[in-house]
């Protein structure tokens, strides 16, 4: 009789145990799917620099890639027909990587040279996106 009795509370412990174990454990469709690349910024960020001397703009910059192996380029001309109106546009184009890279974003740097006015606000695009701007000393 007592083994019986010790058999009944053995069976029901092990029921318990087994369906908190089934309860609790963490099925596939309860996680969140996340990203592993992260992008870049819709209005990507771009630091300028400029040094004016003897009639050329020296600008220097960086802009954040998706990762280090992406090619960055610039290129500077002077937009606007009118002398208050025109402006300095720095067109920086982002290449694609190629072959296997670290997907971290990371700041890549670019130069380029202009003749044009000193005192020209400069803008800056993105592979054709309009950039935000910030100025570094």
């Amino acid at each position: 009789m007592t083994h019986t009795r010790l058999l009944a509370a053995a069976t029901i412990i092990a029921l318990v145990v087994f369906i908190n174990f089934v309860l609790s454990v963490p099925r596939t469709s309860d996680i969140e799917k996340t990203s592993t690349v992260q992008s870049v910024p819709a209005t990507p960020l771009v630091t300028l620099r400029d040094i004016f001397k003897k009639g050329l703009h020296t600008i220097t910059g960086s802009v954040e890639a998706p990762n280090a192996c992406t090619g960055v380029s610039a290129e500077a001309s002077v937009t606007g027909e009118a002398t208050s109106t025109q402006s300095i546009l720095v067109a920086v184009t982002m290449s694609a990587d190629e072959g296997v890279c670290l997907q971290l974003p990371t700041r890549v740097t670019f130069q380029t040279t202009i003749a044009a006015a000193i005192g020209l606000p400069i803008i800056a695009t993105v592979d054709g996106a309009m950039a935000t701007t910030t100025s570094s000393p």
